[in-house]
């Protein structure tokens, strides 16, 4: 029989001390702090991707609506000129000529655009969502809450400086224009077609051809984590009817545009401002030279 002296184990517990383990935690929250960012780039990245694609299928409609017309949509139709942001007016949209380029039949056989844009028999198709009009990074619900109307984040550019939207505007998208490929002398490569943009106070919809759907190169603006970058500040106030603004993104540093060609890129907010304005004419005649 063994003594309880060789029957005895005595035990030692192994754990980690309270230090260490403190430790642990510490750089187990370092790492994951490191990681968030790099995610929300990866995020933030394929959400541009995206955008950069509704730019590509907007240019596509245009050039097809182009193909059937012989030339591009009017910017906004009306009978007189110039454009205020308000719901008064015919103002039917280049979006609204769009619908039927972008399998969005349904809504276009419902939308009467002899009415006018703000016509109550147009309320049921005025407030369609269309996915090929927003941006995925923009947070319309934190912006604007709810609105009883469709929401875009597109425009068609109507003029290379901060001017009325009217008929003798220099772009290619304007009041009762019908701009064939022909006019536009500085090369359909240098020249916006369409661009994102941040909508303003007063936003009236996708449908509606006045500020909500046409902007000009007067300004890039970028907004990013939160702060707000302006670029040639001499924008539009958001309470003044008769501006119109140019155009921006919630992308950082710069906004996706669609060329009169059909390509879609991002410019840069850095751009020079001369050349901004140049790229919202459609004959300036301006030397451009490799401004991209």
């Amino acid at each position: 029989m063994k003594s309880p002296e060789m029957t005895t184990t005595n035990f030692r517990r192994n754990a980690f001390t309270l230090v260490e383990l403190l430790v642990v935690i510490a750089i187990i929250g370092i790492l994951i702090g490191m990681l968030l960012p790099a995610v929300q780039q990866v995020r933030e990245a394929a959400r541009r991707t995206n955008c950069l694609n509704n730019s590509v299928q907007l240019g596509l409609a245009t050039h097809n609506y182009e193909f059937a017309h012989e030339h591009l949509p009017p910017g906004t139709i009306n009978a007189t000129g110039p454009i205020v942001n308000q719901a008064k007016g015919q103002h039917v949209g280049f979006l609204v000529q769009l619908l039927s380029y972008l399998e969005q039949q349904g809504i276009a056989d419902n939308f009467d655009q002899s009415l006018g844009a703000y016509a109550p028999e147009n309320l049921a198709a005025r407030e369609m969502s269309i996915p090929t009009f927003l941006c995925p990074s923009y947070a319309w619900r934190a912006s604007f809450g709810d609105l009883d109307v469709g929401l875009n984040n597109y425009a068609g550019c109507h003029h290379g400086s901060e001017v009325p939207i009217d008929e003798d505007n220099n772009g290619v998208l304007f009041l009762n224009s019908k701009i064939a490929y022909g006019e536009i002398k500085d090369g359909a490569s240098n020249t916006i077609l369409i661009g994102e943009m941040l909508p303003k106070s007063g936003h009236l919809g996708w449908a509606s051809g006045t500020r909500s759907t046409l902007r000009n190169t007067s300004e890039l603006v970028s907004i990013s984590n939160g702060q707000r970058n302006r670029r040639n500040a001499a924008a539009a106030d958001d309470g003044d009817d008769d501006a119109v603004g140019g155009f921006g993104s919630q992308h950082s540093g710069g906004v996706n545009v669609c060329l009169a060609d059909g390509s879609a890129r991002f410019i840069s907010e850095a751009i020079d401002s001369n050349v901004l304005s140049w790229i919202g004419s459609r004959a300036d005649l301006e030397m451009m030279g490799d401004w991209q």
